[in-house]
């Protein structure tokens, strides 16, 4: 143990920080004066706090490690958002004495005045994030070039969304070429996307960067967790897991750990992360049904009971030993169903002030991640060759047939058919089977599908 390093994540001793830091950087194979070179790529909300949790924690360490964040160059920030930014620097004395000290206030007076246009990276640096405004961060290092950002990264932070993380990380992998060491990529992505080929299978966002750059398995790990990203920075209590190989899992848990954010270590990395993207689903449903509701606490409470006994379902597909995955995947789910922007999304469309039409990025939101994976959860499971017995009719169905609301969602979402109101309907279904009878089929019957994960 590394000082005095207790549990629950608190370091006693002025040197902690700093051990855990040599500790990670004798690891990597740092010597004196070389190093340790962090970058965050994408810098939505979680990513930029994830940057910026390391900054505040490690960045005074200048002679022993250098953390940046890349984002597109280009983003301009609309009147609109100039304004309101504006007014959440004034109402916040310590961030305006900081602003005022770089020299950098003048410039959010001429655009709150439409006199100058600004930059998502430029306000970056001064630490807003352009999906996150009403929290400031702490001031970042931005690089808008890619191939500056990694060439040399040797630990690389993905904060894309899991709808860009290919692309993004193919273009990578032309950078990394020449490289002799390989890095450790830690993946905050929480989406899927569906192989629907012979063999039909989820593709994780951890698998995506594998493949397209070639960088083993064992140095790409997934950080998952219960949290809202604005909470976290401002030191609500929190916790996560990092999932991967041992050789890097407890390392990096110790290096994330801090005294309000707790990072346990798993070694199953593949179904933490499809349980990441799962949660966001079916928070896009609660956010509708609480929104068509008035929030009535019954009509969620019933909703809650129906979609956790489809992800319970789901989960006996996807593993042999489900009820690991339970404690983890609810509290990820209840606070997504709480606050997060899927449910916000969620609530959104069924008040009419969003439409389908609109796509899945969202103005001051970012990427709404649980739209692509509602469709490629539904034609994955709708795959003849996944075909399960349905207990009452005693024939095969695919398995979406025994998810009501999972079909609901993409009838509304993906094919766009039905009206955001409709989800109510499959709560009024007087043919909808009991939740508990589902939980009871999926614990009965053999419904384990290994190749769901690409396993044999």
């Amino acid at each position: 143990m590394v000082g005095s390093v207790h549990v629950n994540g608190s370091v006693h001793g002025a040197n902690g920080t700093e051990e855990r830091l040599d500790e990670l950087r004798r690891l990597l194979g740092k010597s004196d004066g070389d190093l340790l070179k962090i970058v965050g790529i994408g810098a939505g909300a979680w990513g930029s706090v994830f940057a910026a949790l390391l900054q505040d924690a490690y960045g005074h360490f200048r002679e022993k490690v250098q953390i940046r964040i890349w984002r597109r160059p280009g983003r301009t920030v609309d009147r609109s958002t100039a304004e309101h930014l504006f007014e959440v620097i004034n109402s916040r004395e310590d961030v305006l004495r900081r602003l005022i000290r770089r020299c950098a206030y003048l410039k959010y007076v001429e655009a709150r005045l439409g006199d100058r246009t600004l930059y998502a990276d430029e306000i970056l640096r001064d630490g807003f994030c352009l999906n996150m405004i009403e929290t400031p961060l702490c001031p970042l290092k931005v690089v808008t070039n890619l191939q500056e950002a990694v060439w040399d990264a040797d630990i690389v932070v993905n904060g894309l969304p899991s709808t860009e993380t290919r692309e993004v990380f193919e273009e990578i992998s032309k950078y990394w070429k020449e490289r002799i060491s390989v890095p450790v990529i830690i993946s905050l992505a929480k989406g899927i996307e569906a192989s629907l080929d012979t063999i039909p299978r989820i593709i994780t966002p951890t698998q995506m960067i594998s493949s397209a750059t070639g960088v083993p398995t064992e140095n790409i790990l997934y950080l998952g967790g219960p949290n809202i990203a604005s909470e976290i920075y401002n030191k609500e209590y929190a916790n996560a897991r990092i999932c991967g190989s041992n050789k890097w899992r407890k390392p990096l848990a110790k290096f994330l750990r801090q005294p309000h954010f707790i990072v346990w270590d798993n070694s199953d990395l593949v179904t933490h992360e499809v349980m990441g993207g799962l949660k966001n689903v079916y928070a896009i449903g609660a956010g509708m049904v609480a929104a068509l509701t008035n929030e009535s606490a019954t009509s969620k409470s019933v909703y809650f009971a129906h979609c956790t006994s489809e992800m319970i379902f789901i989960t006996h597909l996807l593993t042999e030993q489900p009820e690991k995955l339970a404690g983890p995947l609810l509290a990820d789910t209840y606070v997504t169903l709480l606050k997060g922007r899927n449910a916000w999304y969620g609530q959104m469309l069924a008040k009419g002030e969003l439409s389908p039409d609109m796509g899945d990025s969202i103005k001051g939101k970012g990427m709404i991640q649980g739209i692509s994976a509602i469709g490629a959860f539904f034609e994955l499971l709708s795959q003849p060759s996944l075909s399960v017995l349905h207990p009452e009719e005693n024939k095969q169905v695919a398995p979406a047939e025994l998810c009501p609301i999972l079909k609901r969602l993409y009838r509304i979402l993906i094919k766009r058919e039905l009206p955001a109101g409709d989800i109510l309907q499959a709560l009024r279904d007087e043919t909808m089977n009991d939740p508990r009878e589902r939980i009871e089929m999926a614990q009965s019957h053999a419904f384990y599908r290994p190749s769901l994960l690409g396993k044999p």
